[in-house]
């Protein structure tokens, strides 16, 4: 790469999420760090809506590596000083590096999408799709004051069809499954088979990240969604021409304002529960 601009003891931000081609989008997004530091940059902040290899963050079976933990080793090597990121698949990501990270949050976006687009939300149940997810649902549902119930997943052994035990009540509600990211949708179709026989009225996904990989998108073309809703922290265009149930919550305003407090040098927590205009 070349940076066509002089950056010289300037404050840059580089915006390149973890997704499409994943490995050369990564590279590009070192190369271009390290291009602006050793031009003088007198900052680098990594701005990356969707942290790549955010799920490989602890060694779950032997010699298996931690990726996320790599990932941050390279950030940090290539020079970056700062890293804005948003909905990290575990928060204790942040850990793995010895810079700032903000983790931003979508949740103040997804209470203003619910609120204006499910008209019943004072009688809906928001639901993990996993235990997992536990935290996530619970702030969510304490915040919109209604239920919340969880979905535990037992595997009998690998490649077998998983028992689904919902806990909670979801009868004659809407059920909003609420998520950080959907790969292959195969978990989140499941747990929505799963509520609309526990009878949930009507069934909706929130995801912040849509990866919607291999099968996904025949998957919830053939579920039972209202709408299955997801940020725009990966382009999700093409997908949406693919299943008009795909809806998406732009987050572009977040990580502006992100952006513009961390070179002001104001507090970003503001963010946390709050959409800015």
């Amino acid at each position: 790469v070349e940076i066509g601009e002089s950056v010289r003891g300037e404050d840059v931000y580089i915006v390149q999420s973890g997704c499409g081609e994943i490995n050369d989008n990564l590279m590009e997004l070192l190369i271009m760090i390290n291009a602006c530091k050793i031009a003088s940059a007198s900052r680098v902040t990594a701005v990356i809506p969707c942290f790549p290899y955010a799920r490989q963050d602890k060694k779950d079976k032997s010699r298996a590596p931690i990726s996320a933990k790599l990932v941050a080793n390279m950030l940090s090597v290539a020079g970056a000083d700062h890293i804005i990121t948003m909905d990290l698949h575990a928060s204790q990501i942040q850990g793995f590096f010895d810079i700032p990270v903000d983790n931003l949050y979508a949740e103040p976006a997804v209470l203003k999408w619910i609120k204006e687009n499910i008209p019943e939300w004072k009688n809906c149940t928001i639901v993990s799709p996993d235990a997992g997810g536990a935290k996530r649902v619970t702030s969510i549902a304490d915040r919109l004051n209604v239920d919340f119930a969880l979905i535990h997943k037992e595997r009998k052994k690998a490649n077998e069809v998983d028992r689904m035990v919902l806990v909670g009540d979801v009868k004659d509600r809407v059920a909003i499954l609420v998520d950080d990211m959907a790969d292959t949708c195969g978990t989140i179709c499941h747990a929505a088979d799963k509520l609309v026989s526990a009878g949930a009225t009507k069934v909706y996904a929130i995801l912040t990240h849509g990866i919607f990989s291999g099968p996904a998108i025949s998957r919830i073309n053939n579920a039972c969604f209202e709408a299955v809703v997801v940020t725009n922290t990966i382009p999700q265009e093409d997908k949406m021409k693919h299943c008009p149930k795909i809806q998406v919550i732009d987050i572009s305003m977040i990580l502006a304002e992100a952006i513009r407090r961390t070179h002001n040098g104001e507090s970003v927590s503001y963010l946390f529960s709050h959409v800015p205009l």
